[in-house]
């Protein structure tokens, strides 16, 4: 099964795309949805496996709900509150919220710090 993560811009998936092998597809919706972004999504996220990963803030929160309408077996993963959206968030607390959505075989785990 593939996995496919949506985030929603270029840094977003900058960010996780540091933490996560080449196997796991990260699609962006570069802001707003419409019919047609959402339709290409779909056809790019095909059969796969989805989870949602967008900034915990009014605008993230507006493309989340649009997004659980389109792929409604997606798997939610958050941001906290007060983190800079997505590609704010510290790389622990990614690493943890990618561990909590099952995701630990397919991340890439910095070397320990000596």
């Amino acid at each position: 099964m593939n996995i496919s993560i949506i985030v929603e811009g270029k840094n977003d998936r900058s960010k996780v795309r540091r933490l996560l092998t080449e196997e796991v597809r990260i699609h962006c919706t570069f802001g707003t949805l419409n019919n047609e972004k959402l339709d290409k999504l779909r056809k790019q996220v095909a059969d796969d496996e989805v989870y949602l990963f967008l900034d915990n803030d009014p605008s993230g929160k507006r493309i989340r709900g649009v997004l659980r309408d389109s792929f409604p077996e997606a798997q939610q993963i958050y941001t906290r509150r007060g983190y800079a959206g997505v590609e704010g968030t510290p790389e622990e607390y990614i690493i943890a919220q990618l561990e909590k959505a099952g995701l630990e075989e397919y991340i890439l785990y910095p070397p320990p710090a000596f």
